[in-house]
């Protein structure tokens, strides 16, 4: 569920403070990597942003702009397949915005806007662009943080869905 509390630090003391911002710092650079991974193309920037058993669940952003998404399971599996989806074909670019992030010892929430636009290498002329409202849980890993499950649920876009996946333009 979307992280709505009223504040963003709840301590008040030096040292705990200093953790705690350290800690959300840490909790939206995972979505910072997982971002700029894909815009990159740089599968271990990519990949530093997943659990090994990560889950990412595309599916309420797929139905509503008319494609079908499974859930996609573990974090060699969605590298794999985000990667292969977009390298050679789409060029991609990720801006976050308005993180808000709850702690809770070694597990954390965090809400974003993430909007992706998606452009065919072939025609910029052709793409797609998304404002993407994402829920997103997380697990400390070391120094870290690492993104265990993602789900993506679109709240407006624009232009061509089949960019994103290619093939056939489905419901347009």
């Amino acid at each position: 569920m979307y992280v709505t509390r009223r504040g963003a630090l709840s301590a008040t003391d030096p040292e705990p403070l200093t953790r705690e911002l350290a800690d959300r710092t840490e909790v939206i650079d995972a979505l910072y990597r997982f971002g700029l991974g894909q815009d990159l193309g740089d599968r271990e920037l990519f990949a530093s942003a997943f659990a090994a058993n990560a889950e990412l669940d595309f599916r309420p952003t797929a139905k509503k702009i008319g494609i079908d998404s499974e859930l996609m399971t573990g974090r060699d599996t969605i590298v794999d397949a985000i990667l292969a989806m977009f390298t050679g074909r789409v060029d991609t670019t990720h801006v976050v915005t308005n993180p808000r992030v709850e702690l809770r010892g070694d597990e954390a929430s965090l809400t974003a806007i993430v909007e992706a636009q998606h452009l065919l290498q072939a025609d910029h002329g052709q793409g797609a662009l998304l404002k993407n409202l994402y829920d997103v849980e997380l697990v400390r890993d070391g120094a870290r943080w690492v993104m265990s499950r993602v789900v993506i649920d679109n709240v407006w876009f624009t232009g061509r869905p089949s960019v994103i996946f290619g093939g056939g333009e489905p419901g347009r």
